[in-house]
């Protein structure tokens, strides 16, 4: 009623490591309902209630980060975000010249500077999609390794 307790269902959880860091937090109050598959949790005094779940015969998978997490941090986002960004100002370029070609003796003066900056972002994204496409074959060779441990 005070927003200050949860309960929450064992199901999927490893009762063992889901109290350990509540208690790290601050949460006080526990109580154990393994019949029933949750746990409560509250920010009261320190108590204790219910039997404890027992150890299970075959332990809990280690939990993994969200699969979004992992792929906003691998390379293979990186490199292809920095294609995406290259590709896009090449474009940008492209149309910038096209959009200014009717000033002709205004931008003349600008017009090699401006092939020279569209070829470096065509650089940067051949290198982009460079970077992506050896981060994803490092990432498949890593990932079939007979012994499933990492190389770096």
């Amino acid at each position: 009623m005070e927003g200050a307790a949860f309960d929450i269902a064992m199901t999927n959880h490893d009762p063992a490591a889901f109290e350990t860091p509540a208690r790290a937090v601050g949460f006080l109050g526990f109580g154990f309902y393994p019949r029933s598959g949750f746990m409560h949790v509250d920010l009261g005094p320190t108590r204790q209630w219910g039997e404890r779940f027992p150890v299970r015969a075959t332990a809990f998978a280690e939990e993994t980060p969200p699969a979004r997490e992992v792929l906003a941090d691998s390379r293979t986002m990186k490199g292809g975000g920095a294609a995406g960004v290259a590709t896009l100002g090449a474009a940008g370029l492209e149309v910038a010249q096209n959009v200014l070609a009717e000033t002709q003796s205004a931008i003349m003066p600008l017009v090699p500077y401006l092939d020279t900056l569209r070829w470096v972002f065509i650089a940067v994204a051949l290198g982009g999609i460079a970077v992506t496409i050896y981060a994803r074959i490092d990432d498949w060779t890593v990932a079939t390794t007979p012994t499933g441990s990492e190389k770096r």
